[in-house]
């Protein structure tokens, strides 16, 4: 699986377990809700790592929780 996909994986889940709207994700994460978008479609195929600690940032968990996940085991090499 490329890591695009992994990290769309991820955030669907984060919305799902706290109820939420991909809308609401950027809004607690001060990000662009195009920005949060563009990750859950895979439209970004190399996602910023910035990007991914405001998330973590946003729901109070540290990178080696987001990445703590199963998705993420078997991640392809992308060149």
């Amino acid at each position: 699986m490329r890591i695009s996909k992994a990290v769309s994986m991820k955030l669907l889940k984060i919305c799902k377990d706290n109820q939420m709207s991909v809308n609401k994700l950027a809004m607690i994460c001060c990000l662009t809700q195009s920005t949060v978008q563009n990750l859950i479609e895979c439209n970004s195929k190399n996602p910023k790592l910035l990007t991914i600690v405001r998330i973590c940032d946003g729901f109070n968990m540290s990178l080696e929780e987001f990445f703590n996940d199963e998705i993420f085991l078997n991640i392809d090499r992308e060149d």
